[in-house]
């Protein structure tokens, strides 16, 4: 029974761990495209003038 619920915690943990470090990365990349977007959006801005 010991074994059952050590393994049932054990996939859990590792289940959310891996949801969340999941989640942030997609947040980091979506950080960083928008920062690399108004870098462009900036540098045309320069030139249109």
């Amino acid at each position: 029974m010991f074994k059952i619920i050590f393994m049932l915690v054990a996939t859990l943990s590792l289940t959310a761990t891996a949801a969340l470090s999941g989640c942030h990365t997609i947040s980091g990349a979506g950080q960083d495209i928008e920062q690399g977007g108004k870098a462009i959006s900036d540098k045309a801005d320069e030139h249109a003038d």
